[in-house]
């Protein structure tokens, strides 16, 4: 697969809720919080303006555009950019399939819409990989992503046989499209790992490290698929993706690691082969380097909470647990921390190779 579909594979979406939403008048919804959601609005009539908390433009929406918030930052609709708004908890109820939701009598903004949660303690990171909005208004873009909300809509209204798995390839569908127009009109000058796809040079050697994430690639090696220099790939690499190559490497690896150590019941020894380490005490080295806990420690954890996986909403808690809970607590914030990208070694190479 190439580095997109590599990355959107590992986001597993799951609670799909499809909606529509009419407001007239002088209105404005503020939405919270919006961890592990993705959500694909297409504009049927009407306009408004969207925010989005870290964005310091807002964008003006209007009928025809699409718009997908792959990150779930919180956001703000309205009428107007300025004045007090609502509380989405307020307005909408909860979560339903195919209804409409009307604000102030409707009949000043139509808009329909999907939202879907990931998995994975890994969410976060993989999210923060993404743009922040995705706004589509040319055609025929947004005509295909039009089809994907309102077919969405369909299937979890009419609830038919198999609408479950339609409604998960439509899913991602919908960000596939959106991203893929985002990414061929984003320019050539924007930072992150998202731009640096369109990047023809810094690309191939993204696409590299993703189809042989065992292999103990080297800075020169991945500087001459990208047609450059080791110091120049390195200091270009760095300025558009924003960490050093081997660190991508080893971050790449570990997400890997953290989706088969979730979903498998490999054995640590296992997965530190198929990720081309010569030992398991390399491979755990490497990967507390990167996610701040053991292999163990991470699979641990996993088992003992399975329905309090999320993260970020695990650290926004502050109730007081028992004492027993504490190697828990402290692998979330760990995990968390790496999840963040805060505190990432600068050298987190596999133990015992001078190359990878």
């Amino acid at each position: 697969m190439d580095p997109l579909s590599d990355v959107l594979s590992l986001l597993k979406p799951h609670a799909y809720v499809s909606s529509g939403f009419d407001a007239g008048g002088d209105w404005a919804v503020q939405f919270g919080d919006q961890h592990k959601l993705i959500k694909c609005y297409a504009v049927v009539s009407g306009d408004c303006w969207l925010t989005v908390d870290g964005v310091a433009d807002p964008v003006r929406l209007v009928a025809g555009d699409c718009f997908v918030l792959p990150t779930g930052r919180p956001f703000r609709l309205g009428s107007s950019i300025d004045g007090g708004a609502v509380g989405a908890g307020e307005i909408f109820p909860a979560a339903r399939r195919g209804g409409v939701v009307t604000l102030n009598g409707g009949g000043g903004l139509f808009l329909v819409g999907s939202r879907f949660g990931v998995r994975g303690n890994q969410a976060d990171m993989l999210l923060g990989m993404l743009p922040p909005i995705v706004h589509i208004h040319e055609q025929p873009e947004q005509a295909a992503l039009r089809w994907s909300v309102e077919q969405m809509m369909k299937e979890l209204r009419e609830e038919q046989p198999g609408n479950a798995l339609v409604a998960q390839h439509l899913a991602h569908m919908m960000l596939v499209q959106a991203l893929r127009v985002h990414l061929d009109t984003g320019g050539g000058d924007r930072v992150g790992w998202f731009f640096s796809l369109a990047d023809k040079q810094l690309g191939a050697a993204i696409k590299a490290i993703h189809a042989e994430p065992a292999y103990q690639w080297t800075l020169q090696e991945l500087g001459t698929i990208a047609g450059m220099s080791r110091s120049t790939f390195a200091l270009r690499f760095k300025e558009r993706v924003g960490e050093p190559p081997m660190q991508y490497v080893a971050r790449w690896r570990m997400l890997l690691a953290c989706e088969r150590l979730e979903n498998s019941s490999d054995p640590v020894a296992t997965v530190a082969a198929w990720l081309g380490y010569e030992s398991e005490s390399a491979f755990s080295t490497a990967f507390k380097r990167v996610m701040g806990c053991s292999p163990r420690q991470y699979g641990r954890w996993r088992k003992v909470e399975p329905e309090t996986r999320s993260v970020a909403a695990s650290l926004l808690s502050h109730e007081r647990r028992p004492d027993t809970d504490n190697e828990s607590r402290r692998i979330q914030h760990k995990i968390a921390v790496a999840a963040a990208g805060g505190r990432l070694a600068l050298d987190q190479r596999p133990a015992g190779s001078a190359n990878s």
